[in-house]
């Protein structure tokens, strides 16, 4: 009765982390770059119940040998094993700011790919993001909106002198003082990156450039790939998983109880 409890109690877990995931998602519905976590639910290792036994051997003095018998296998529940970005691409939708960019994908090499725009986060650190909301700080650096420089080919921060500049479909920003290609680095597998927050992405070695395969739309920007319909069902549905596992869970307290009430009387 007790492995019900642990079935039942881990089963409310795993719905109550992937509750929380899609509840994330909704509330980053209108970021700009924001990639959906899909959840991944595992079952725990199975186990192998057997039936022991003897068997009596036909010798004079008589003899039981050891012996098992499977009788089946047990679930013991599920789990959340991950929470896992979805990096398709999102909707582009024009702003008409010149300080905002999207990344749009081209043909690229590997099914698994990924463009990012390289940005240097607060501890001096390359960071990646698809959210191209940027702006021109104090000092003429192109920025996020949480003050993170936008970096260039070379890893440096960019230069704007102000915010009149172009920025062509090759990804490179066009200024009174020159001609700066962007920092758009590609990934052959996006799932290797680490998720991290303000829609930054780590990675733990540093990715290459990008050669061709992609469009940068100046006075646009990618909208989160959150399809907040369907993000409601399952949030509908995770609910009703979570009541479910409950009234089971409560059903066993319930039994337990007339167990320890009733058959205690019985003693």
């Amino acid at each position: 009765m007790l492995r019900g409890f642990y079935t039942a109690a881990s089963g409310m877990m795993a719905q109550q982390r992937h509750q929380e995931a899609l509840s994330n998602n909704i509330a980053n519905a209108n970021t700009p770059g924001y990639k959906a976590d899909q959840s991944s639910l595992r079952a725990f290792p199975e186990l192998l119940i057997q039936k022991m036994g003897s068997t009596e051997l036909p010798v004079t003095r008589g003899y039981r040998a050891m012996d098992s018998h499977p009788i089946g296998s047990l679930n013991t529940g599920v789990y959340v094993q991950e929470h896992t970005p979805n990096h398709s691409q999102g909707d582009i939708r024009e702003t008409g700011i010149t300080t905002d960019l999207a990344i749009v994908n081209g043909d690229l090499p590997d099914e698994e790919g990924g463009l990012f725009f390289t940005v240097q986060n607060a501890a001096g650190e390359e960071r990646y993001t698809r959210n191209g909301n940027f702006t021109v700080d104090g000092a003429g650096f192109l920025t996020t909106s949480q003050g993170y420089y936008v970096l260039d080919e070379a890893g440096n921060p960019i230069q704007t002198n102000g915010m009149e500049f172009t920025v062509t479909g090759d990804g490179v920003l066009q200024t009174a003082g020159g001609d700066v290609p962007l920092g758009i680095a590609y990934t052959p597998d996006a799932n290797e990156l680490a998720k991290e927050g303000n829609g930054l992405f780590a990675s733990e070695a540093e990715l290459a450039p990008a050669n061709g395969n992609f469009q940068i739309h100046q006075g646009h920007l990618e909208r989160s790939n959150v399809d907040s319909l369907q993000s409601m069902t399952q949030m509908m549905e995770t609910y009703r998983n979570f009541e479910m596992n409950q009234r089971v869970l409560r059903a066993y307290d319930e039994s337990m109880g007339k167990a320890v009430s009733e058959i205690g009387r019985l003693g």
